[in-house]
């Protein structure tokens, strides 16, 4: 069974992650918990910065929110010099309430209204994606009324479909992001934005998926990208001085899937912008890349308490834990794959071949296909790899579960960075209209 991060088997059996015993964080916080582990979440950060820093000094590396996102991980972030990308009000909203540098903040969305972008410009964030004309006129007239010039860039949908799920594809020509390379709406976006007083065109964004494994998906993207950035001057006279080619490394969560550095990544991305710059006589933008998967992924980790067992002769053994596709919707929104074993017994003989299921409503709440584990009894602790990346942040309350808690393991300590959601939570923010209070009479149908 392969480790991530600061994991190591300790000499009781149990799992242990920076330094701390997951099986007495279960005991303290209980389960579902989410366990982050800020070491390795460091570590991943820095090989970002130092890779680009060696081989294109003129970059910034900027945190895709969306990962993973609260106040403690704003603090870390900052701590390691990395901007943000943003997609949400409530992301800028947590951004401002952890009092991150909101000129290294990137606001991203392909809808975003007007109280957020109002809030944007109130704040000052450093650049604005523009998605759409109609962000792009609608930004133009909030600006005026502030009286204020916006730095913005305008996201470009490439035309390359990058090799992972249908549904974390984003750079295709079919997509509802960005303005379209190929069929000439980028070039009129860009000269729209040189036409307007209050808008400053500084870069162009763009993305092409998530989970990305062939690095030369990147390659074809910064291809097409230099290519049209150096038609944009000759046909425009409009210099890009800032180039964000997104982010989208993938990472590996099983053992099947195949390994690929950021130091590899960084410095193949380097140089293949440095090589189409120079071949077309242009001036080197700022380079900017937007990790989140690979830097929270692998930092991650859920543990979960075993519940019931059900075998079907012949055919599988269900053993359910107290989680599911509340706290992780992605093996049923993109069938994603993962490794786990357990934490109260990981030198045990995994010999007992298993499908682990959760407890919501649904048939398809299944969280591994197919795993081997020791026997499980109920009360055991299952720890799943590589949570840290779209599953807090993807999590819901769906059959009123309340939301796990997460705690921040470094050097064998382990503070609580989100509270676990309580009954109480749950019904907080509901009403009950005075019609439906009791003793009144009920409307005749």
């Amino acid at each position: 069974m392969r480790l991530y991060g600061t994991m190591e088997i300790g000499t009781n059996g149990h799992l242990f992650i920076g330094g701390c015993d997951t099986v007495e964080l279960a005991k303290k916080w209980g389960t579902p918990l989410y366990v982050m582990d800020e070491a390795e979440i460091r570590r991943r950060a820095r090989a970002y910065r130092q890779v680009l820093a060696e081989n294109y000094p003129d970059s910034h590396v900027i945190y895709a929110g969306k990962t993973f996102m609260t106040m403690a991980m704003c603090r870390l972030m900052e701590d390691e010099g990395l901007g943000l990308d943003l997609v949400s009000g409530g992301e800028l909203y947590t951004a401002i309430s952890a009092g991150f540098p909101l000129d290294s903040v990137y606001f991203h969305g392909n809808n975003k209204s007007p109280q957020e972008l109002e809030l944007a410009l109130e704040q000052g964030v450093g650049r604005i994606v523009v998605d759409n004309f109609h962000e792009l006129e609608l930004l133009e007239e909030l600006a005026a009324g502030r009286k204020q010039k916006v730095k913005i860039f305008l996201r470009v949908t490439p035309g390359v479909e990058a090799h992972t799920h249908t549904y974390i594809q984003t750079g295709q020509v079919d997509s509802k992001f960005g303005f379209g390379l190929q069929n000439g709406m980028a070039q009129q976006a860009v000269a729209r934005a040189c036409q307007l007083k209050h808008i400053e065109l500084v870069g162009l964004h763009c993305h092409i998926g998530s989970q990305i494994i062939a690095l030369d998906s990147f390659d074809v993207t910064v291809e097409i990208m230099v290519d049209f950035i150096a038609k944009l001057k000759a046909e425009l006279g409009w210099e890009c001085t800032e180039l964000s080619l997104g982010g989208g490394l993938g990472i590996r969560y099983t053992a099947e899937d195949p390994e690929v550095s950021i130091e590899n990544f960084g410095r193949r991305l380097a140089d293949k912008l440095k090589g189409e710059i120079k071949k077309h006589a242009l001036a080197s933008p700022k380079l900017i890349v937007e990790p989140g998967r690979s830097i929270a992924g692998e930092a991650g980790t859920t543990l979960y308490t075993i519940g019931s067992s059900k075998v079907i002769p012949g055919v599988r053994k269900y053993v359910a834990v107290d989680g599911g596709m509340g706290d992780n919707p992605r093996v049923a929104l993109y069938q994603a794959e993962y490794q786990a074993l357990l934490a109260n017994r990981a030198n045990e003989e995994a010999d007992d071949l298993v499908s682990i299921a959760g407890k919501c409503c649904e048939s398809g709440d299944m969280l591994i296909w197919d795993l081997k584990i020791p026997e499980a009894n109920t009360g055991d602790i299952l720890a799943v790899f590589c949570t840290g990346a779209y599953n807090y942040s993807m999590a819901s309350n769906y059959n009123r579960l309340p939301r796990p808690a997460v705690v921040l393991v470094a050097d064998g300590k382990a503070d609580l960075i989100v509270k676990r959601e309580s009954y109480e939570d749950l019904v907080r923010l509901d009403e009950i209209p005075q019609r439906l209070a009791k003793g009144k009479m009920k409307i005749a149908l």
